[in-house]
C-alpha cells in the first residue's frame, strides 16, 4: 500500500498571497491543521501549520527590547522573526523547506517519516505539483482497513501453502527460504528461524491475517550470535 493508495486528494490549499486572516479561516472551517501552499501552477512552494499561527500570539505578547540590546543580537534574524510574527500573507510565515513524499512511497515509510520528524502530515507531490496529503488519520484508516485473506472452501494443502508463504514474504526481514510450512488438514505448522521478536510477532501477524487456516502453530528459532562469528 503507498501513498496513493491512501491520500487525501482534494487537498485545501493556499496560495503565497492568501491573506493570514483567510487561511486561519479556511483552516477553521474545514477543521485541518495545516495548509500546504501552491504557485499558479500548482507547484508546492511551502506550508503553514498551527504553528506557525501560535508563534504568531506568542510573539505579539513578547515585550519590546531595549534598542541597545538589539545591538548585540543578529539583525538578520530579528527581521525575519518580525516577518513572520507581524506579516500579513503566508509568503510571509510558511515553511519553504517542506518533507514531501511521492506516490509511490510505501505507508510504512511515510509513518517511519512522520515519527521522525515529528510531524502530523505530509504532501505529495509528483513532478513538484501537489496532487494529495496524507494525514495521521490517514494512516490509521489505512491500518483499520487491512484485508483479510479468506481462504476458500475446497482449497488443497498446496494452495494453502502459498497463500502463507505469500502472506509471509511480506513480513520485514523475514526470509521465506528460512521457513517450513507444514499444512495437514484443518492445522498449519510453521516451522523456521528469525532474526528476533519482532519478526516472530509480525509473522504471526500476518497469519492471523488469512482466514480459514484453522488450528496455527508457529515454531521459529533463532540463529545464535556465535554461529555467525560475531
Amino acid at each position: 500500500m503507498n501513498a496513493s493508495d491512501i491520500m487525501t486528494k482534494t487537498v485545501i490549499s493556499g496560495r503565497p498571497d492568501t491573506t493570514v486572516e483567510e487561511a486561519a479561516e479556511l483552516m477553521s472551517q474545514h477543521r485541518i491543521s495545516a495548509i500546504p501552499i501552491v504557485d499558479d501552477k500548482n507547484v508546492l512552494v511551502g506550508i503553514v501549520s498551527e504553528g506557525d499561527f501560535m508563534r504568531r500570539v506568542e510573539g505579539a505578547t513578547d515585550k519590546t527590547r531595549s534598542w541597545w540590546l538589539s545591538l548585540f543580537s543578529e539583525s538578520q534574524t530579528n527581521a525575519r522573526s518580525f516577518v513572520q510574527e507581524r506579516g500579513q500573507h503566508l509568503k510571509d510565515i510558511m515553511t519553504t523547506q517542506v518533507t514531501t513524499v511521492i506516490p509511490d512511497t510505501p505507508v510504512g515509510q511515510i509513518a517511519r517519516l512522520l515519527e521522525k520528524k515529528h510531524i502530523k502530515r505530509v504532501p505529495v507531490v509528483e513532478d513538484g505539483k501537489l496532487i494529495g496529503i496524507v494525514s495521521r488519520a490517514n494512516l490509521l484508516q489505512a491500518l483499520a482497513a487491512q484485508p483479510i485473506t479468506h481462504i476458500r472452501s475446497g482449497a488443497d494443502e498446496d494452495e494453502k501453502r502459498d497463500i502463507i508463504l505469500g502472506a509471509l514474504a511480506h513480513v520485514p526481514g523475514l526470509n521465506p527460504v528460512h521457513l517450513n510450512v507444514v499444512v495437514t488438514e484443518n492445522r498449519v505448522d510453521v516451522w523456521g528461524i528469525v532474526n528476533s521478536n519482532d519478526e516472530e510477532d509480525a509473522a504471526k501477524v500476518a497469519l492471523e491475517a488469512i482466514d480459514g487456516l484453522g488450528e496455527v502453530s508457529v515454531h521459529l528459532g533463532r540463529i545464535p550470535n556465535y554461529a555467525w562469528g560475531i
